[in-house]
């Protein structure tokens, strides 16, 4: 089976780190032959939340705010992958996200955490279930992280640890497993509202 996946990230820092992450989490997914649509806050800036995508008359949100809620909207899944600043999520991608909400809603999110030091974000990615979980995304259990993040991928995203896609497995399959049941009853039964 193929699924859509919308891969988001948040970081708007000049050396970010966690693009390493990125590549490759898109080059996995891509392996297991799915769509993948890269979600980049740096590319999606529509400035500090005052407006929900929502809250536009149909068809009068910006163009690339327009296009990444289509985006949404035919996802299967999600994979938010997520630095951990001060304990807590990156501003910019909780920004990001916050302009969208019915359009998450009935897809499952996995979480990639990642950090320069030994604990890879774990503290936002705790804080990122209950986020993902508000906005109608359902988390799945396992969560991806990554320490010491500038050893362990390099700027391409390959790994140097040969254990990262070993454990990556485990997450892939449990993602997919609920992305093929929630688009079977979206298909089947839509959804309860």
């Amino acid at each position: 089976m193929s699924f859509k996946t919308l891969v988001f990230y948040g970081s708007y820092r000049s050396d970010r780190q966690g693009i390493k992450a990125v590549k490759f989490i898109i080059n996995q997914l891509k392996q297991r032959n799915h769509e993948v649509v890269f979600a980049d806050a740096m590319d999606y800036d529509f400035g500090i939340l005052n407006r929900m995508y929502k809250e536009y008359e149909k068809d009068h949100a910006p163009p690339k705010m327009e296009k990444l809620a289509t985006h949404i909207r035919t996802a299967d899944g999600f994979i938010v992958v997520a630095g951990e600043y001060n304990h807590s999520i990156q501003p910019g991608l909780s920004n990001m996200m916050d302009h969208f909400l019915e359009e998450y809603y009935f897809r499952p999110a996995a979480i990639v955490s990642y950090s320069v030091g030994k604990f890879g974000g774990v503290r936002a990615a705790i804080q990122l279930c209950s986020f993902l979980t508000e906005m109608g995304m359902p988390t799945i259990s396992s969560i991806f992280s990554i320490p010491e993040i500038s050893k362990s991928l390099d700027d391409s995203g390959i790994y140097q640890e040969e254990i990262l896609p070993q454990r990556l497995v485990r997450v892939l399959d449990e993602l997919e497993w609920y992305e093929e049941a929630l688009q079977r009853q979206r298909m089947d039964k839509g959804t309860p509202f």
